[in-house]
């Protein structure tokens, strides 16, 4: 069972529940949040009250890819885990290393470390849900997305949900200078969520999922990359426990799990390109790409 948030006209936006046999059906909340507290307070499970709602009501008459999607989730935070995933740790190194595949660096230690690296990717104002133009950076010349596993938390750090992010990022400013990531990850439009929250229940494995990225430029696929989470070095929950210790979870944050698809290293992304990322289960995340301004 996924969920997915979308502009009504006359209410704002809503939620609703799609089946996997794709039909939707509109559900009485405004945010995702507010499902999994009314769930809460019933003492059931978000899909055990989604399932609830949906017997014997009818479903949107429209065809729920047809209406106007939005982030499924106002994550107040997304936060994101880096050098998670062998491939990463090695596309860190070339960047960190002038392109000497052989060479080892900190990101070798960050890979093998107790600790994982997290770091505050993006906020409500530079977040885009489906269909939204991600944007260039004005002052990079080696772009790339990220495409990511994302958890949905709640205030206690329980993962109640998954999602699909796009990690935007420039390769040339992190491989500068590590101290550089703030600028290398986030500004304006440089975060994607969507289409969907699977709920958690619905994923009996989240370590066996399959994840592929495709991008297109002027109608032809350019790159296609596919990987698993049975990749993922680090485990869920180590992930959450480490955001939450010590720290403040907002009802809503998401947390992106790190990457294990990366493009060629003599590809950067341009204006006018598309992104898809497709999770099983979750659906797919399509963003076209918007230049610098």
């Amino acid at each position: 069972m996924n969920i997915i948030r979308f502009a009504a006209p006359d209410t704002g936006p809503r939620l609703a529940a799609v089946t996997d046999e794709g039909k939707g059906y509109e559900l009485p909340y405004g945010d995702f949040m507010s499902l999994v507290k009314a769930a809460d307070e019933r003492g059931a499970s978000p899909l055990a009250l989604v399932q609830e709602i949906v017997a014997g009501a009818e479903p949107i008459a429209a065809e729920w890819t047809a209406l106007p999607l939005l982030a499924p989730v106002d994550a107040p935070e997304v936060w994101a885990a880096g050098v998670t995933y062998e491939r990463s740790r090695d596309a860190r190194n070339y960047e960190a290393t002038g392109g000497k595949m052989d060479a080892s660096t900190f990101y070798d230690k960050v890979y093998d470390a107790e600790r994982p690296e997290l770091f505050l990717k993006s906020t409500p104002a530079r977040t885009v849900g489906p269909g939204g133009e991600v944007r260039l950076r004005s002052d990079s010349s080696w772009q790339v997305p990220e495409p990511e596993l994302g958890l949905v938390l709640d205030g206690r750090g329980r993962i109640v949900g998954y999602t699909i992010g796009n990690d935007m990022s420039c390769r040339d400013i992190e491989g500068d200078n590590p101290l550089y990531l703030p600028q290398a990850k986030v500004w304006r439009q440089s975060c994607a969520l969507g289409p969907a929250i699977r709920l958690a229940e619905a994923v009996p494995d989240p370590y066996d999922l399959g994840i592929a990225c495709r991008i297109y430029r002027g109608g032809k696929q350019v790159f296609e990359g596919t990987a698993s989470t049975k990749q993922l070095k680090r485990r869920l929950d180590e992930l959450v426990a480490y955001l939450a210790r010590d720290n403040v979870v907002l009802d809503g944050t998401v947390l992106l799990t790190g990457t294990c698809i990366v493009p060629p290293n003599d590809f950067t992304l341009a204006g006018g390109d598309r992104i898809e990322i497709e999770i099983d289960g979750i659906g797919k995340l399509i963003n076209p790409v918007a230049s610098a301004e």
